[in-house]
């Protein structure tokens, strides 16, 4: 039980992945799942991934009941409803919650209308032709509803909104130069891979279909992969963004795909919807800086800018032959990612520049890239722990929902109560030492209460180092205080020996739990959260434990 015996400090590699079936209460459907695919060749990333591996922890595509999509969405309340199209294209996209699943993962729901596919086999089958795509440049597609007249499509949830709302509708900041070009690039790889695998043409193409997922990185919406309707249009947007072959014959082609991404970059350029007529006028006219961003306000560098604008315009062409592909939109963009986006995020920032200022040395970088969180100013995602299957007490819920303020302020209020019976000093150990010793440790505990994790390490260090006198506590203390200094592996380490000195505390267990989670080794949390759980039930009853 526990890790005291480092059962946890193996390797942690495919064996702590999850994996997941989506479930489906349909009786007959028991054949329905897909086995991930693979993403094709392998390419550069900025990650430690590469680009094929993008599948590792995406559901198998399967068939859902409406119930089960009804219990996500709490009967498709307008409360989870997060985009709708309007009358032209009259789908709702609601966000929701798995009730069967393990880790109750978030989902995205695309509604259609009534009747809008009335083949269910040509739903189904267009369905699981671009269910069969897995990429991590995707917000992928992990299934589909057919009952009756309704029509579902189920993907991944992207929590961080849309390009469109960052770069239209952006309250606090703008997105920076280098995440712009970061967007550019993602979005080309994403459309080609779509291409390698034989799903080349994309419906509607714009800034409202690149969404952002937990880590802030930029994802191309499976949903453009399926047309509105099976006979519908495939542009819902104003005509003069549509590709003008559309207009001759109302056919999409991967030429047209190509001038939609043109229009993206015109966004991502400008930060405004421009019509690439009125676009294109400028690029003629030379008139860069014109056309971008004021938002910017110089931040960017003018020959990355040039190499975009040049895209932007061979992408435009009237003749659908003139544009280039999807392997030359990523070859002209990936050479502009391998500058540091350090200091292309910092080379002309002035004093009064509204452009937020970011402490680089302080943040973790991907080889010598930014964190896209970083760029684009949200919060760093940290996966807890699944909720266990045991009550869990305040401390177990703050661990759960790894709260770092919560614990630190029970284990404030705890204060030393759980040591009792874990030392027994005699008259002649209470010596100078021993008081020197107690005297860190109070240093310590002022620290701590004060939130001055740093020096209160030190304290319990010396505290600790003496070895007279152990306590589970000073451990669990510390191991706060590594979590809060962002030391995970310190964390665990004094975790485990808080239980080493108390086998059946469930604090320490708790405190192993969030240290794993910080770790990524999260089946690993889940089982320490309900053991710890477990503990704490077995105290309620009359046993040991706290």
């Amino acid at each position: 039980m526990g890790c005291c015996e480092s059962s946890f400090l193996r390797g942690h590699d495919s064996d702590h992945k999850i994996n997941y079936n989506g479930k489906n209460n349909n009786n007959n459907n028991s054949s329905s799942r897909l086995p991930q695919a693979s993403n094709g060749p392998a390419q550069p990333s900025y990650g430690t991934d590469s680009l094929g591996a993008a599948a590792g922890g995406v559901p198998y595509f399967s068939e859902f009941s409406l119930a089960e999509l009804k219990a996500a969405t709490n009967n498709f309340s307008s409360d989870f409803i997060v985009s709708e199209s309007g009358e032209k294209a009259p789908n709702v996209v609601y966000k929701g919650r798995l009730q069967n699943d393990t880790n109750r993962r978030w989902i995205a729901i695309k509604k259609f209308a009534k009747l809008a596919w009335p083949n269910p086999k040509q739903f189904a089958d267009e369905a699981w032709g671009v269910g069969k795509l897995r990429h991590k440049r995707l917000a992928n597609l992990i299934g589909y509803c057919c009952d009756g007249d309704e029509r579902l499509l189920v993907a991944e949830y992207m929590p961080n909104d849309t390009l469109a709302k960052h770069l239209f509708h952006w309250e606090n900041q703008t997105i920076e130069w280098a995440m712009r070009l970061r967007v550019a690039l993602f979005i080309a790889e994403a459309l080609d891979y779509c291409s390698s695998e034989g799903r080349p043409l994309y419906h509607d193409l714009n800034a409202y279909r690149v969404l952002f997922d937990e880590n802030g990185d930029p994802r191309l919406s499976c949903f453009g992969l399926m047309k509105n309707s099976r006979d519908g249009k495939s542009y819902s947007t104003n005509l003069a963004y549509t590709p003008p072959e559309y207009l001759r014959n109302g056919r999409v082609t991967p030429e047209s795909v190509i001038f939609s991404f043109g229009t993206v970059l015109l966004d991502l350029l400008s930060g405004k919807h421009i019509p690439p007529s009125h676009a294109l006028d400028m690029i003629r006219g030379k008139n860069i800086l014109l056309l971008m961003d004021s938002h910017l306000e110089g931040n960017f560098s003018t020959e990355e800018a040039t190499v975009v604008f040049d895209l932007a315009s061979r992408c435009l062409q009237y003749e659908p032959r003139e544009r280039p592909n999807t392997k030359d939109l990523v070859a002209t963009l990936a050479p502009l990612q391998n500058k540091s986006d350090v200091s292309r995020l910092s080379y002309s920032f002035h004093p009064f520049s509204k452009v937020p200022h970011f402490p680089f040395w302080d943040v973790p970088m991907q080889g010598n890239l930014v964190p896209s969180y970083v760029m684009l100013g949200i919060p760093k995602h940290e996966e807890g722990p699944p909720t266990p299957q045991h009550p869990l007490s305040p401390m177990g819920d703050a661990c759960s929902r790894m709260d770092l303020t919560a614990i630190h302020q029970i284990l404030v209020m705890t204060h030393y109560k759980d040591d009792e019976g874990t030392n027994e000093l005699s008259f002649q150990e209470w010596t100078q030492q021993m008081r020197d010793m107690l005297e860190a440790r109070k240093r310590g505990d002022v620290a701590f209460r004060d939130k001055d994790f740093k020096t209160a390490i030190e304290c319990y260090s010396q505290f600790i180092d003496v070895g007279t006198m152990v306590s589970p506590t000073v451990y669990a203390r510390r191991s706060l205080c590594h979590l809060l200094c962002d030391q995970p592996d310190a964390a665990l380490r004094d975790a485990m020996q808080a239980q080493c000195v108390y086998p059946d505390w469930s604090t320490a267990f708790y405190m192993q739990a969030v240290a794993l989670a910080k770790l990524d080794m999260h089946k690993d949390a889940a089982d320490m959260l309900n053991e710890a759980a477990a503990l704490e039930e077995k105290k309620q009853r009359g046993g040991k434990g706290s």
